[in-house]
Parts: structure tokens; sequence; C-alpha cells
């Protein structure tokens, strides 16, 4: 069974204008541009064609607007999902959506998920209201997903605590965003996260922003003697074990985010283990047709027993038997 950990959607009642054949562009307060929205995100029929035409046969759902978002947008977004699910049975299961700094009122709304809704995850951003995901405020969140058995999927964010640099070329989405994910798996392995949630899951999406091309330059930098940080109270500080310990038991990848090409997944079996890696397409924002992703599924199978594990023989990492 192919699983999309990466696949996207937005209820057609948060989405103000018939968006029609259009691509509507938001954009930051820095000009930079932040969600491109058009009807395939609305459009579940079209969903489960392409899924069909594709070969892909469970998608898991997050949906941007519900995001690190209020309590009331998301839980109207989790009713959303939780819908789709019954609409078209065993081809779609819904990520909770709850903001990890909402307090007391997001934590009920995750906890309906797990235990209610029966969603095996949840999503979050790489970074938000210009906090990282090291920091002190998020540790409840954290506590939260592991007493109810959730793993975390890290989207990165739509909005950068600092856009600034990214402000011509649609830098911010094109390589802003793959930044944001690599910084959010160092911080989450060197602040120690893991080592105080040793149970905890969480799911980088695009291959940790294409983490696999920087690892040996990130192994280098946990040497703090050879590079004469040690000590240094925050750039001395290291994980209770080694950094590829975490890769191998706390996080996983998915092979969303890179607009199908195969070359990126090549690159990251190179350097992750091929259990860690999971499926993914980013669907329908950055592939939108079933073409692309058929192409993507052959070119993974292509690989052989690693690419057939990233398929389909990982999903009970993150699934552990809901689907």
């Amino acid at each position: 069974m192919i699983v999309d950990f990466h696949h996207h959607f937005t209820p057609r009642e948060l989405i103000k204008d018939d968006p029609g054949d259009r691509l509507i562009l938001a954009y930051d307060e820095n000009g930079a541009p932040s969600y491109t929205t058009h009807k395939l995100l609305f459009d579940m029929d079209a969903h489960v064609e392409m899924m069909d035409k594709a070969g892909i046969d469970l998608a898991v759902l997050s949906c941007a607007a519900g995001m690190s978002a209020p309590t009331d947008r998301s839980r109207f977004i989790n009713d959303k999902a939780k819908q789709f699910e019954k609409d078209y049975p065993k081809r779609f299961l819904g990520y909770a959506h709850a903001n990890p700094l909402g307090g007391p009122e997001a934590f009920r709304e995750l906890a309906r998920c797990a235990d209610e809704l029966g969603f095996p995850g949840v999503t979050i951003t790489s970074e938000q209201d210009g906090l990282y995901l090291d920091a002190p405020e998020f540790e409840p969140f954290w506590a939260e997903c592991v007493k109810r058995g959730l793993f975390v999927f890290v989207h990165p964010a739509l909005k950068l605590n600092e856009s600034k640099q990214f402000n011509a070329f649609d830098l911010a989405r094109s390589v802003g965003r793959e930044f944001s994910l690599i910084m959010a798996t160092i911080r989450l392995v060197n602040a120690g996260v893991f080592d105080r949630h040793p149970s905890l899951i969480v799911q980088m999406s695009h291959l940790s922003g294409g983490i696999s091309s920087m690892i040996s330059r990130i192994r280098s930098y946990q040497d703090k003697v050879f590079w004469g940080t040690k000590g240094n109270p925050k750039h001395g500080v290291t994980p209770e074990k080694s950094f590829d310990h975490y890769i191998a038991n706390n996080l996983v990848f998915d092979s969303g985010g890179f607009c199908g090409a195969v070359e990126v997944v090549k690159m990251a079996l190179l350097e992750l283990p091929a259990a860690r890696l999971v499926f993914g397409t980013d669907y329908p924002q950055e592939i939108r047709t079933a073409d692309v992703n058929a192409n993507f599924i052959a070119e993974i199978r292509k690989i052989g027993a690693d690419g057939e594990k990233l398929l389909s023989g990982n999903a009970q990492l993150l699934l552990k038997g809901r689907a």
C-alpha cells in the first residue's frame, strides 16, 4: 500500500473567493510569496482521481490554514478531514491540526483528534511566532504528543520568522523553507528534545530540507572540541547521543517538496537510512498532476528494495496499524 504522507487540502469554506482556473498568490509583510491557492486544494474528487491514476492508495491530509492556527479553525479543519475519511473510505486519513503554543484549549483539541477522530499524527510548522522548535514554550506540546501517541509532521513554515533576506526571486519558498527545516532538525536534536522524550517520532517534510546534502558538515560541527565551542552555553551544547542515533530512532523523512525529482531521493539514500524514509508528494502544490506522481513512483521503484521501503514498507513507522 502506497501512502502519501505529504498531501494537502483546504476546505472550500476557508477560501474567500472562487479561484476558478486562477492561481491566487498570497505575500507576507516583506513582499515574499507565501502561499498559492487554487481549486485543486478543495476538489477531493480530483484528489482521488489523481491517486487512482498514479497508484497512491491512501493520502494523509494536512491543511496549511490549520497549521499553528486558532483552535476554532483547527477544529473545523479536523472535522472536515474526518468527513473526507468517511466520504472516501480508505482513501484519506487526517492529520490533527492544533496550535503547539495554543495552551489547554489546543491540547484538548489534540486529545479529541487522537482519542475520538483516530488521527495518527499532528502537523505543525518548522518555526512559529518568532520562536524555533527548541524553544521552551514548545515543551508542553512535545510531552502532550508523547502522551497521546501522536507523531509530529513538521511542515516548512509558510511565514518565516526572518524573511528579509528572501525578498526577491521567490527565495523564501524555494530555499528559505528548506533552511528552516534543516535548522529545525538540528535544534530538536541538539536541544535534547528527543533525550527528554525518547519515544517521540518527528516526520520532517521535504527530506528535512534536503539535509542529506549537508549532513557531513552537520556531523562535523557536533565536534565542539575541534571547532572550539566546547563550554559555550549556546554553541557548545550537544545531545546525549550521536546525531545519527536520532536519525535512526526519532526522525522520519518524507519525499515531498522536490517536485517529483527522484535524484533528491537517491541523494537522501546516500546519507539517511532507507528504513527512515516515507513517501510524500506535496500534492496539489509542488505536484499537480497524476502523470508527475506516477512517474515519481515509477522512478522510486527503479531504485529497488530501498525504493520499495520508502513507497510502502515504512508506512507503519507512522501509522502503527491505524490504516
